[in-house]
């Protein structure tokens, strides 16, 4: 896989789809490499007329590791409800800015999930520019009153690191039963193969520990949501135990004209029997932009 230097940090990146087609980034969520995308999800969106680019965040993956930084005391810092970040979800937003200007793929349209979601309406406020359309899927604002996790959600959020690559695949299949979407059947062999293939990519649970510091410090983006000009789809499961119904409701009262679609039956994950639709909806979104 290439990568590139963008915002002093190396990136690993891969993409999918005809070079000549509009540009559309995925940014992935917690913890999550690019590997995470599940090839069917890419080739529907590929298969909508786009230039699919997929990426390691900073922290993951074959990405820029912080490991100097130290492993912040996150189950201290959700406590006292205060944490001191390596970096903010703000340098994350920069990262997948300076990707796309590294690429020469600005402006571009923008899908995020979960804390991609946040890092790619970052994106948007930051560098408004370089967006063309912006998708916000099972993400929140940054209100902390808002798209808060159920007890047991994050209970599975905070299982310390597994020691072996058999005991990472039982936590992520732990893991998904508990945030997954009731309202599907649960897929075993593609989250027990994920995990596996994560863990022996690039096993780095100090660097996922790292990102949901800068979650848990990230300021409201409500303000900037509020001055966002670009189309924006915001997609949210109707069961989402890990981020609320709420966050994703907010985000879409947030920003002008904003479309939301909420999905029965659908957690914190995207289901298999979904992507179609999913792939349909985003195409007809960017569509419009």
């Amino acid at each position: 896989m290439p990568s590139t230097t963008a915002n002093g940090v190396t990136l690993e990146y891969e993409t999918a789809g005809d070079p000549g087609n509009p540009p559309l980034l995925l940014v992935m969520g917690l913890g999550g490499q690019l590997i995470a995308w599940d090839p069917e999800l890419v080739g529907a969106l590929a298969g909508q007329g786009f230039h699919v680019i997929v990426f390691d965040n900073r922290d993951v993956g074959l990405s820029t590791w912080f490991d100097d930084a130290g492993v912040p005391d996150l189950r201290a810092a959700l406590a006292t409800g205060g944490v001191q970040p390596p970096y903010p979800l703000a340098d994350m937003a920069d990262d997948a800015a300076g990707l796309l200007e590294a690429l020469g793929l600005a402006p571009a349209h923008v899908l995020g999930i979960s804390m991609g979601g946040m890092i790619a309406q970052g994106l948007a406020i930051r560098h408004p520019k370089m967006v063309v359309s912006l998708v916000s899927i099972m993400s929140t604002t940054g209100d902390h009153s808002v798209g808060a996790p159920h007890p047991d959600a994050m209970a599975a959020l905070l299982v310390p690191p597994p020691p072996d690559r058999d005991a990472a695949v039982a936590a992520a299949l732990a893991g998904w039963r508990v945030i997954g979407s009731k309202g599907y059947p649960f897929h075993e062999d593609r989250v027990a193969a994920r995990a596996a293939a994560a863990f022996d990519r690039a096993n780095h649970p100090a660097g996922t520990a790292r990102q949901l510091a800068a979650i848990l410090a990230s300021p409201d983006r409500t303000p900037g949501l509020r001055n966002l000009t670009c189309p924006t789809l915001v997609i949210h499961g109707e069961g989402d135990p890990l981020v609320d119904l709420s966050g994703g409701r907010a985000t879409a009262e947030a920003v002008p004209g904003a479309e939301l679609w909420t999905v029965p039956g659908m957690g914190h994950d995207l289901p298999p029997e979904l992507f179609g639709e999913i792939a349909a909806r985003v195409a007809a979104h960017c569509a419009r932009a």
